[in-house]
């Protein structure tokens, strides 16, 4: 079974390998990672199985902020439909509870519904769109926005 823990900056060079495997066309640089990972107003956790990173996920909330935003979520293709992404996202949600935040958004690719179909079910609702936001693609961003005690409240 897999664990997730926080992420550390030896983690880097394997979040970076789902990064670019995962979102071949809008990939953070190494750089704008290794900044987020440190920061003191994320949260990055990372699900790991017999020492092997499967998935990490990022919160931006700096603590007492009454909002935060999930900045990432990513799962290798071979690690998926084993409940990682759930995991991830509900410890994001959980880490924005204890920071104070009273509501989480998200942007999530127009074109990828298994990831939309995820957040609804956490009670994540879409609020927007932000037309061509994911570049070179063009590819529009459904923005969407949950309260984490009542995400938690419809899971339990």
């Amino acid at each position: 079974m897999s664990a997730l823990r926080e992420a550390t900056p030896a983690d880097l060079d394997a979040i970076m390998a789902i990064e670019e495997s995962e979102f071949t066309s809008d990939a953070w640089s190494s750089r704008m990672m290794a900044e987020e990972t440190r920061s003191a107003h994320t949260r990055y956790l990372v699900a790991e199985e017999d020492g092997v990173v499967l998935g990490y996920a990022g919160l931006l909330c700096p603590r007492g902020a009454h909002e935060a935003d999930v900045q990432t979520i990513a799962v290798l293709a071979s690690a998926r439909r084993r409940g990682l992404g759930r995991r991830l996202l509900r410890a994001l949600l959980d880490e924005a509870v204890r920071r104070g935040a009273r509501e989480v958004f998200l942007e999530v690719r127009a074109d990828n519904p298994g990831a939309q179909t995820l957040y609804r079910s956490e009670g994540f609702e879409e609020i927007g769109v932000r037309p061509a936001y994911y570049q070179p693609d063009g590819v529009d961003a459904l923005v969407m926005r949950a309260a984490p005690s009542r995400a938690s409240e419809e899971t339990a």
